[in-house]
């Protein structure tokens, strides 16, 4: 529960105070950039879950994805076969649709095959941004961009390489949940405390 003086606190205009969870992954999560190949794998394979769907509707069951998917490891969802995704499409805790998982493991095996030239995903994809947060300036809801020029290069760029559910939007949505770019808006608390994240050489 929160107290009255963390709801009082000014928050980005997306976030919706009713849903401790979603207030939650605003707070500690949202816009940090993440550098970690295992946590981006998670990123990437979430959003790619949500299409079509709320984020909010993938956040409520991200734990039970983090058990099916074996803690989104790609090396492990890399060797996921058939007999494997059948049975993924039973489990109730994620959302089954078949396309959908089916795309994850192929995407895990894409990611291992980027990491292996680049030393890194991490490096990979933060090179579609100068290997730099880029920032934005939000004042309301309207003001959050669906693309960019670099959502629109690294989707183009991921589905060359045979990524699947790998849009500008899914991108986009991906660059600003890993901190790619700091959409928090002006007078979000997190928006400066994003900023003095150390940025890794």
């Amino acid at each position: 529960m929160k107290t009255k003086q963390e709801n009082e606190i000014c928050r980005c205009p997306w976030v919706d105070m009713t849903k401790p969870d979603m207030v939650d992954y605003h707070d500690k999560e949202w816009g940090i950039p993440v550098y970690d190949d295992r946590l981006i794998f998670e990123f990437l394979s979430l959003e790619a879950a949500q299409a079509g769907l709320s984020w909010y509707t993938v956040l409520k069951k991200r734990e039970n994805y983090r058990i099916a998917f074996e803690n989104f490891e790609p090396r492990i969802v890399a060797k996921f076969n058939q007999a494997k995704i059948t049975k993924l499409l039973q489990n109730p805790g994620i959302i089954r649709n078949r396309l959908k998982i089916e795309s994850t493991v192929n995407n895990a095996r894409r990611f291992l095959e980027v990491q292996e030239p680049f030393g890194s995903f991490s490096k990979y994809i933060w090179g579609f941004v100068g290997g730099k947060p880029k920032l934005n300036s939000i004042r309301k809801l309207a003001d959050y961009p669906a693309t960019s020029p670099e959502s629109d290069a690294l989707s183009k760029d991921l589905k060359k390489r045979g990524f699947k559910f790998m849009g500008s939007t899914i991108c986009y949505a991906h660059m600003q949940a890993t901190g790619m770019v700091n959409d928090h808006s002006l007078a979000c608390f997190r928006r400066k405390e994003i900023m003095g994240v150390v940025i890794p050489a």
